[in-house]
């Protein structure tokens, strides 16, 4: 089998980023990037809060965080009177899980491939309440049918209270089949909430079409804003059971203000999104898409052929859609989260690449993204490089 093919560069997409030239940046997933003209809006609207921040908080903030919100949620397909934003996926995620008002013999339900800092957010609310957590193993290589299956089976009418589901997941670069599992879970009387961190610029499909009772994803990741940036949609029967993680002054104004509204705050990332969405349709939301997701399967292939992986091991469980590919360590590497940290540090520091590495069911993964600020010669680069450091380990 061959090698695919790099896609052609975006003529000056590199040049709308501040990175750092001497390294390659090969986990946009992780944190995202902030192109230069949002960072200067968002400087700019800092420059006015500080001139006057009596004036800047107190006269039409709140206004001016709805219309920012409006604009943000038309991009994702959700309604605005519906969604809220917030800080991050996880802070969205323990908004959901506080306002369930879960008790003794309640559960929720996970899968394998959640999100390590909301499984602990889960965690900790088991253990306030007296609910428990359960999770569903999910093989990496399972079909969309065979998952629909697994949690068809592992749900408890009456006993799980919530279903937690990832659209595309971190740890695994696996898109799941997120609005049929919502509609599973509906079938049943389970309320799901979708993990969509990597969803919003990234992939096609709209928070409408999932059908989801709670979505929350970053759009700090693949849609250019600041971070700090994400939205919590919820569907109307749950609004107004949503309450904030701390309560402040719009706390009578319901959702979704009073879940926006955090007093002292700075809140000139939100007011900066919507530039990253008119760079990242400047660049043209197709255009990009596509790119980045052949760009990840370049990386992938090449890289994986540096480690000896045989081509039908490289799994895109994310379908050829996705913009996150995994590269399969050899044997004994980066089984652990310590192990893994240490090894990304190390590729860091040697190799000058900044990349995912992840312990999963006793195996290491390479996660690799594609960005339109990446080259080809960035992979290659890894690949020539990477065998020689792993074979010290």
């Amino acid at each position: 089998m061959t090698v695919p093919q790099p896609p052609e560069p975006i003529p000056g997409a590199r040049l709308l980023f501040s990175l750092d030239p001497s390294v390659s940046h090969l986990n946009h997933g992780s944190f995202g990037a902030v192109p230069i003209a949002v960072q200067r809006a968002q400087q700019r609207l800092r420059d006015e809060m500080e001139a006057n921040p009596l004036r800047f908080f107190s006269a039409g903030l709140v206004d001016r965080i709805t219309h920012a919100r409006r604009h943000l949620a038309t991009f994702l397909g959700a309604d605005p009177d519906g969604t809220a934003l917030i800080g991050n996926v996880t802070a969205g995620a323990a908004v959901v899980l506080q306002s369930l008002a879960l008790r003794s013999g309640d559960e929720v339900l996970t899968t394998d491939h959640g999100y390590g800092a909301v499984a602990l957010s889960v965690a900790r609310e088991c253990e306030r309440t007296g609910a428990v957590s359960r999770t569903l193993p999910v093989p990496l290589t399972a079909t969309d049918e065979e998952v629909i299956e697994i949690v068809r089976a592992g749900l408890r009418p009456g006993r799980t209270r919530l279903l937690i589901v990832d659209q595309l997941t971190s740890p695994t670069a696996r898109l799941f089949p997120a609005a049929a599992l919502a509609a599973v879970a509906r079938e049943r009387g389970v309320p799901v909430l979708v993990d969509a961190a990597h969803a919003p610029g990234m992939l096609p499909a709209t928070v409408a079409s999932v059908g989801a009772d709670f979505w929350v994803g970053n759009l700090h990741k693949w849609a250019y804003a600041p971070r700090g940036t994400a939205a919590l949609v919820v569907a109307e029967p749950w609004r107004e059971r949503i309450q904030p993680l701390v309560v402040s002054w719009e706390q009578g104004s319901g959702f979704p203000t009073r879940v926006e509204w955090q007093a002292t705050l700075d809140y000139t990332g939100w007011l900066a999104a919507p530039v990253g969405l008119f760079t990242l349709r400047s660049l043209g939301v197709d255009r990009v898409r596509a790119h980045n997701a052949a760009l990840a399967a370049y990386g992938q292939r090449v890289v994986g052929d540096a480690l000896g992986v045989a081509p039908e091991r490289l799994l895109a469980p994310g379908g050829p859609a996705v913009a996150m590919r995994l590269v399969p360590l050899p044997p004994g590497i980066a089984t652990t989260l310590d192990a893994a940290r240490a090894l990304r540090a190390e590729i860091a520091a040697r190799l000058g690449a900044e990349v995912s590495v992840a312990g999963w069911n006793g195996r290491g993964y390479l996660r690799l993204c594609g960005q339109v600020y990446n080259t080809a010669e960035e992979y290659d680069r890894l690949a020539v490089r990477l065998p020689a450091l792993l074979a010290r380990r």
